[in-house]
């Protein structure tokens, strides 16, 4: 079953923002047509549908080109994804090598590498997706995967604040999204409990009534990624250093339930990462659009 379409009035609103990291700038006015967003990100459940009925195979579950990986033993080119791995106490915060752990076997149904399932999960955000498979599900669906400047009107619901509720990341004291809670990458006290991925609609909607479009998992978009709205100086993001061709990186938003504030305080509207097509993480994720 797909996701419920919420519809949308389209216009004007203030994209970007010059506050936190340099990509986001500069702010300026963008315009969207009217159009329907999924309500949330698709689950495991609406994943594992489309995989049922296409017998789509993902990214993941690929067999690795050696030519894009001149050098590696042919042995060690299996299909894998990278896996979150936490730190055993405080480390060096600009080498995310030492928390993301390239696992084979790791895809889809097994997020965290063999042994792993989605059983029991089927209404979290589906994970260990690519740019590829997110597009092919699109298809399938008769829907497509929104722009950057959909995704970002969609996540602000008609606000120009710093998150769509408001200036205060925990108003009144009250937990809003799933983001690390704890001391980035060593512990995780869990937000509401949940230390990865929460089941979809676990946190409050915006004024639009979406829910996750902060935290929980980042999400695609269609946009090939630019070093700035207009020109910005380029940033590389918080996530695993993208990969091959920069032309093909897309432009990730919302930021996951690994985004900490001392690490990366990208779970905003503004906020943006580049990612490379290929890649599959336990925290990257998408949803889609229509019209």
């Amino acid at each position: 079953m797909l996701t419920e379409l919420v519809e949308l009035p389209g216009g004007s609103f203030p994209m970007g923002s010059r506050e936190f990291y340099p990509e986001e700038a500069p702010v300026h006015e963008a315009t969207v047509a009217p159009f329907a967003i999924e309500r949330h990100p698709v689950t495991n459940a609406q994943f594992a549908e489309f995989v049922a009925a296409t017998g789509h195979v993902t990214v993941a579950e690929q067999q690795l080109d050696p030519a894009a990986f001149p050098g590696v033993p042919a042995a060690d080119l299996v299909p894998g994804a990278l896996v979150f791995r936490p730190t055993d106490g405080p480390v060096d915060l600009r080498d995310w090598r030492q928390w993301w752990t390239w696992v084979p076997g790791a895809c889809w149904k097994h997020p965290t590498g063999p042994g792993s399932s989605v059983e029991g999960l089927p209404d979290h955000p589906v994970v260990q997706v690519a740019y590829p498979d997110a597009a092919a599900y699109a298809a399938w669906a008769g829907r497509g995967l929104p722009t950057e400047a959909q995704w970002e009107y969609a996540a602000r619901a008609g606000s120009a604040t710093v998150y769509p509720w408001g200036d205060d990341a925990r108003p009144d004291g009250r937990l809003m999204a799933n983001t690390w809670q704890g001391q980035f990458p060593y512990r995780n006290d869990g937000a509401a409990g949940w230390s990865r991925t929460s089941p979809v609609g676990t946190f409050p909607p915006n004024a639009f009534g979406l829910v996750d479009m902060i935290g929980n998992v980042w999400e695609w978009t269609r946009t090939r990624f630019t070093p700035g709205h207009r020109g910005a100086p380029q940033n590389s993001g918080c996530c695993p250093a993208p990969a091959g061709d920069p032309s093909v990186n897309q432009v990730l938003k919302g930021g996951s339930h690994l985004c900490a504030p001392e690490y990366c305080h990208r779970y905003r509207p503004a906020a943006r990462s580049p990612q490379s097509q290929d890649s599959a993480t336990t925290h990257i994720g998408f949803r889609c659009v229509a019209g």
